[in-house]
């Protein structure tokens, strides 16, 4: 009886709606414009994407862009009054938290401010919207043409 009374409290506390949390700029790495890190868990941040950095971007370009909205990430994180809201991926269903789901990164949602961090990167010419689901993904952008 107390297994499944268990069993039914984690069940009742896992389909609860995800609140977003406040995050210290000590605890949250950037790993580029769109992912961020607390601890050990990396969170793919939805609703937007950034060019590629390293050797996955196609051109200097792109690279360029990458590293620069990496650092704006970082500075808005910096600034203070980030809350990270962990929220379900748009990904075939029963493939989140693997590989073939955002690489096994967990999804999210980045207010800085009561801002979100898309919406300052896209305003500022750093990312572009990026209204992924599984059955309609949109094409890749090319940041090696002209700016958005």
């Amino acid at each position: 009886m107390a297994i499944r009374q268990s069993i039914a409290a984690i069940l009742l506390l896992l389909s609860l709606p995800a609140f977003a949390a406040p995050v210290s700029p000590a605890t949250m790495r950037v790993i580029d414009g769109d992912t961020v890190a607390v601890g050990a868990v990396h969170y793919r941040l939805v609703g937007f994407d950034t060019p590629e950095k390293g050797p996955r971007a196609r051109c200097p370009a792109e690279r360029e862009l990458a590293n620069r909205a990496a650092a704006r990430l970082r500075q808005i994180i910096a600034a203070g009054g980030a809350d990270l809201e962990e929220v379900a991926c748009s990904c075939r269903p029963g493939t989140q938290g693997t590989p073939a789901c955002n690489y096994g990164r967990r999804c999210g949602t980045l207010t800085a401010a009561g801002r979100d961090v898309g919406a300052i990167l896209i305003a500022e010419g750093l990312a572009r919207p990026y209204p992924f689901d599984w059955r309609h993904r949109p094409p890749a952008a090319n940041w090696c043409g002209a700016r958005p």
